[in-house]
This record gives structure tokens, sequence and C-alpha cells, in this order.
């Protein structure tokens, strides 16, 4: 990030990278699910599915963020 950006120019900055940043962890997070119940860890990958739902959620926030933050 460019050192002569307002706290705010980075902010916008930031919230258009989580969502994206967020998302390839979502990715993770379900493929060690899939992997964790095939391997008979059920618990696990039901917690796992979790997590990515609450990144999911995360990711929303961010957006809407975003939209809410002045110009």
């Amino acid at each position: 990030m460019d050192s002569q950006l307002s706290d705010m120019e980075k902010l916008a900055q930031l919230l258009e990278h989580w969502p994206r940043h967020n998302q390839d962890h979502v990715s993770n997070y379900l493929d060690w699910a899939d992997r964790a119940e095939t391997d008979g860890n059920l618990e696990t990958a039901e917690l796992l599915r979790q997590a990515a739902e609450t990144t999911e959620r995360v990711t929303k926030l961010f957006t809407l963020a975003r939209a809410a933050l002045s110009p």
C-alpha cells in the first residue's frame, strides 16, 4: 500500500482485499472438511464447515463496511 494514502484510503483498500482473501480461506476450510469427512472425522468436518460459514458472514460484513465507508 502507498504510504501517502490516508487511513481511510488504506481502509478502503483493505476492505476490498479482505473479502477476496477470506474466499481463499473458505475454499481451504471446505477442502479440509471434505478430507476430514472422508477419513471419518465427522465432527472436525462439521466444525470446519461452520468456520467456512462464519468466514462468509465476516466477508459480508467487510462488504457492508466498505459500502458504508465515506469517500
